[in-house]
């Protein structure tokens, strides 16, 4: 049986730690990321009954790195690094071929090439090329259900000129009609136009202001690596959809509260073949829970799986760049051993498509509230 191991990490110092140490959520942050930063690496989860459709089957552990979003990008880069690579150094004890990188520890320094070079006695992937995947996958089905056709729809990607947004954006744009790429340095989004308008494709805007980029815009993905909110709710049209791929999220909670004619999805839910279960190794009976139903992933997290099952012990998808034959490639190889996308999640809920069919509703009603606005205005004007 193939053996992998996936990195995880606190995203939020307060409530992460307070999930086995009550006490934090009464200490200020600082002080917490202050003992994490003591801690040494360690093993959260085993990861067992995955199983291919094809009956290969794979066995995994979740390790622990006890660094926030916020401490990987103040502290010196050589520090967290060491930390990785402890992570590293436990997965290989455990016999894992393949590690993949979760949440901030995919976007930290250089993509996971430096620790590839530090570790080379184990491959080492960011998952980010199933991501890519399966972000635009959501966007797809997600649009049809709030009435927007790719190929007629206004596609906005918010961080634009990472690896993620950058490919998502050339993927789109074979299918969209107009696409706004967002960034904050426009030198680098330039770039990235370049690339997409020598492959053909949609009409391209670009923005460095959010705001801006995303007025009129059908179908959003947003996948920076902001450590907080950026899309907020005045940002948003109604009925558009936001599938937010970032971990920690893009979009403010405060879209959730006072934003109901928008759908905002998580990019990247995955259903898992076989019955994977994350027995936890500090408390025996016990289940592990990352926020996600049963037998569900993240799409880097199935990446890591996939590879594993494939026996493919490679460094996949490494650095700021991801390719489309990359996705390509894992998207033949999910198929093949019966990985597929999980439906929608919304801010760490489920959501169903009644639900979606509500949001549609009020989308149509405050678009039909705001043309009586702008009418009567328009005629007091003129009067």
């Amino acid at each position: 049986m193939n053996r992998f191991a996936f990195v995880i990490h606190p995203l939020d110092a307060r409530r992460d730690v307070a999930r086995k140490y009550p006490i934090a959520r009464y200490l200020p942050e600082r002080l917490i990321e202050w003992y994490l930063q003591q801690r040494d690496p360690l093993v959260i989860s085993e990861i067992v009954g995955v199983r291919s459709i094809t009956g290969a089957e794979a066995r995994g552990w979740f390790i622990g790195c006890p660094l926030t979003p916020r401490q990987m990008l103040s502290l010196p880069i050589d520090r967290v690094w060491d930390k990785l690579e402890q992570c590293g150094r436990i997965a290989q004890d455990l016999g894992a071929g393949v590690l993949g990188l979760g949440a901030f520890t995919s976007v930290v320094g250089d993509g996971g090439i430096t620790l590839s070079r530090r570790l080379p006695g184990i491959a080492i992937t960011t998952g980010n090329s199933y991501t890519v995947a399966t972000a635009i996958e959501g966007a797809r089905q997600a649009g049809a259900l709030m009435g927007h056709r790719i190929s007629e729809a206004h596609v906005a990607v918010v961080g634009a000129t990472g690896s993620i947004g950058a490919t998502c954006a050339e993927i789109l744009s074979r299918e969209a009609m107009r696409v706004t790429l967002i960034g904050r340095d426009l030198a680098r989004l330039e770039e990235v136009a370049r690339r997409i308008q020598s492959r053909g494709g949609a009409t391209l805007a670009l923005y460095t202001d959010i705001a801006t980029g995303l007025k009129d815009a059908d179908i959003i993905i947003t996948v920076t690596s902001a450590i907080g909110a950026v899309v907020e709710p005045e940002h948003i049209k109604p009925g558009a959809v936001v599938c937010d791929v970032a971990r920690p999220r893009d979009v403010s909670v405060r879209v959730a509260r006072e934003r109901d004619d928008v759908l905002v999805i998580e990019g990247g839910v995955v259903a898992v073949p076989g019955q994977m279960r994350l027995p936890r190794v500090d408390r025996p009976g016990a289940e592990f829970s990352f926020g996600f139903p049963p037998g569900t992933a993240y799409a880097c997290m199935s990446e890591t799986m996939i590879l594993a099952l494939e026996g493919r012990f490679e460094c996949f998808t490494l650095g700021k760049e991801v390719s489309v034959a990359q996705v390509d490639e894992i998207c033949r190889l999910a198929a093949r051993h019966g990985f597929r996308l999980a439906g929608f999640r919304s801010f760490e809920r489920a959501i169903d498509t009644e639900s979606i069919a509500r949001i549609r509703a009020r989308a149509a009603q405050r678009r039909a509230a705001l043309r009586v606005h702008g009418e009567t205005a328009s005629s007091h004007v003129e009067g």
